[in-house]
């Protein structure tokens, strides 16, 4: 009896794309932030400024305001005010000049500021009045930091569907904004599977029996769910069984909006994720044509999302990267979910040409190349470790040294 005919790969844009459209339609759930506690989360509503940023001409230094008209060699000009930042000054009398700080507005009839290291104090009129000699000619508006020069009013400033990162923070409260409205973190459900998982600590290394194996893919998927704002449920290790399966799955979907699970989703009698999965819901059991990660599952569990990932960490790792991560940043209401790439200098020879896109695990070095890492194996957690970036190879592709390549920054994916 012959076999069924394969289904053919799918290309991961095509397989990302399904996997988005299946959030088409959900309406987003939102809330309100401290600004302070909301590093990372994202922006559900753009944030529109109440006010011009700086209030009003400002200095950029510690120094003297001044009218340009006023300075001449030799020319002693006495300080007629002090204005700290926080203050107000008087409007500036003719032939004088301010004692100003960074941040202090520039007082009316004042046309320039001078830093204080340009500036020699020298006898005054008197001793209560000092006077300053400037050293150069300033130009007029030189160390004005202008109103609204950074915000004006009414701009929009923060686009919804942005990930607030420290910057954007400062310009919500630059702005006067003490609350944001977010897109609530999206709740995750994650457990393994596998009688053969053992976690840290439990076993000591020279005491594990043959087969078994330590849980390395809960830790870095828990932690990589975390970077994406997700709310993480770490279930641990389900046993073994479907009933037990079916039970984790169906108590998990109640309450989460993902479950996520890695290995166990191929056709072994001990693999019980996807009857499990058929048994509560709907699957769909993807052949991804990229390396590592061929294998990739996604359905619904009641309301609640399922995603399978493969079980070899790597291919885990990259897969989470390349699909998971712009799913879970959709479902927050980001828009540009892309996979940020750059051009650089390939340092070493890949003259194996594979039928699926590849993403091997590469390193830049100080020449401003990139260097491989020499063992692509999909259980090789190390490349992931040493490397600082996946380089996006296309099906049929040799790379010869020297040639320009695509490669996406790790620490962008994980940012």
């Amino acid at each position: 009896m012959s076999k069924p005919p394969r289904s053919p790969l799918l290309p991961l844009e095509t397989a990302l794309a399904q996997l988005l459209a299946a959030l088409d339609g959900r309406q987003l759930r939102t809330e309100m932030c401290s600004t302070l506690q909301a590093d990372g989360r994202v922006l559900a509503q753009q944030v529109v400024s109440a006010l011009e940023v700086p209030p009003q001409d400002n200095s950029s230094m510690d120094g003297y305001a001044l009218r340009c008209a006023d300075v001449a060699p030799g020319r002693a000009l006495p300080v007629s005010q002090r204005i700290p930042a926080g203050s107000q000054g008087a409007p500036l009398q003719a032939g004088t000049v301010a004692r100003i700080f960074t941040g202090a507005p520039i007082p009316p009839g004042a046309d320039a500021v001078v830093m204080q290291e340009d500036c020699q104090e020298v006898p005054g009129t008197n001793a209560s009045s000092p006077a300053i000699q400037v050293q150069t000619q300033p130009q007029v508006g030189q160390w004005i930091r202008r109103r609204g020069e950074d915000v004006t009013l009414g701009s929009t400033v923060l686009q919804s569907g942005s990930r607030l990162g420290p910057a954007a923070l400062g310009m919500a409260a630059s702005v006067g904004l003490a609350q944001l409205q977010v897109a609530c973190k999206p709740r995750v459900a994650l457990f393994s599977t596998g009688d053969e998982l053992v976690m840290p600590g439990t076993v000591a290394p020279q005491d594990m029996v043959p087969g078994s194996i330590y849980n390395s893919n809960r830790f870095f998927l828990a932690a990589l769910l975390r970077r994406m704002g997700c709310e993480v449920t770490d279930l641990g290790i389900v046993p073994d069984r479907l009933d037990a399966t079916v039970q984790a799955l169906r108590d998990a979907a109640q309450v989460h909006d993902v479950v996520l699970t890695s290995g166990g989703v191929s056709v072994g009698e001990e693999d019980h994720i996807k009857p499990a999965v058929q048994q509560l819901g709907q699957l769909d059991l993807w052949q991804i044509a990229i390396k590592p990660g061929k294998p990739f599952a996604h359905g619904r569990v009641d309301a609640a999302h399922f995603i399978g990932l493969p079980g070899n960490p790597v291919s885990s790792f990259v897969t989470f990267l390349l699909l998971v991560r712009p799913f879970l940043l959709r479902m927050q209401g980001v828009q540009d979910v892309a996979l940020p790439s750059q051009p650089m200098r390939a340092d070493f020879d890949w003259p194996r040409a594979d039928r699926r896109q590849e993403f091997l695990r590469v390193k830049r070095n100080a020449q401003g190349g990139l260097d491989l890492f020499p063992n692509q194996s999909s259980g090789v957690l190390t490349s992931v470790v040493w490397g600082d970036g996946l380089l996006d190879n296309p099906p049929g592709r040799t790379i010869a040294r020297g040639d320009m390549v695509q490669c996406i920054s790790l620490g962008d994916l994980l940012g």
